[in-house]
């Protein structure tokens, strides 16, 4: 079961919200070594670790993506479960 399908049935079990809809989207983003670097921090628990722990696992990443060829492809998927509040 994903996660979707338990959102809706989360929707559907609960009262005073209609039909549910599910949106989709996919897509695919390339990043670069120094804009993948610049995101770290940024994401996650990253941003509560200590500056040296911080430093060294940007530097063990910027490794695996300078050997990689200085860039990746990192593919997008994102489902949306709605319903409207029936009163």
């Amino acid at each position: 079961m994903t996660g979707s399908d338990l959102a809706v049935q989360g929707l559907l079990a609960a009262a005073g919200f209609g039909q549910t809809e599910e949106w989709r989207d996919e897509w695919d983003r390339g990043y670069q070594r120094d804009e993948w670097l610049d995101l770290v921090p940024t994401t996650g628990d990253a941003s509560q670790w200590p500056a040296a722990t911080l430093d060294e696992v940007l530097a063990g990443l910027g490794a695996v993506i300078d050997a990689a060829g200085g860039g990746f492809s990192v593919h997008f998927s994102v489902i949306v479960a709605t319903a409207a509040r029936t009163g």
